[in-house]
């Protein structure tokens, strides 16, 4: 009769199913952090890039010019999936504005967002400034 209530009251393995319960929320959390700050360092690089590609759009720089500065200012991107989109193409005058638009495809390391999330994420930035 003993028997029962002794086994009743072991609580020798309770941590360890709390742990296996409570773990895979934390590494999910954990690992969607690193991935946000992923996409938001990339968001950064590609900002940056178009502020440098339109800079030299404003004082008289041609396109391959302006993708070459967007893919010298966006190294920690891979530079082949960088797309650069420069408007107006051609015939700019003093006093217009130019944009330049930087977009790149990422792909996401968690399993999770990519069986949601079809495809890689396109991180996209565009900058305006008037042509000196």
């Amino acid at each position: 009769m003993k028997m029962p209530g002794r086994w009743l009251k072991n609580e020798k393995g309770q941590a360890i199913v709390e742990s296996a319960l409570v773990l895979p929320i934390i590494l999910l959390l954990l690992l969607g952090m690193v991935e946000m700050g992923r996409m938001g360092n990339a968001y950064l690089t590609v900002t940056n890039a178009a502020r440098h590609g339109a800079r030299l759009g404003a004082v008289g720089g041609t396109n391959a010019e302006i993708a070459e500065r967007v893919q010298s200012a966006a190294t920690a991107l891979d530079p082949a999936t960088i797309v650069v989109e420069i408007y107006p193409e051609h015939q700019r005058t003093t006093g217009q504005d130019i944009r330049v638009t930087v977009s790149y495809p990422m792909s996401l390391i968690l399993p999770l967002p990519t069986s949601i999330l079809e495809g890689p994420v396109l991180v996209s930035s565009d900058t305006t400034m008037r042509i000196e």
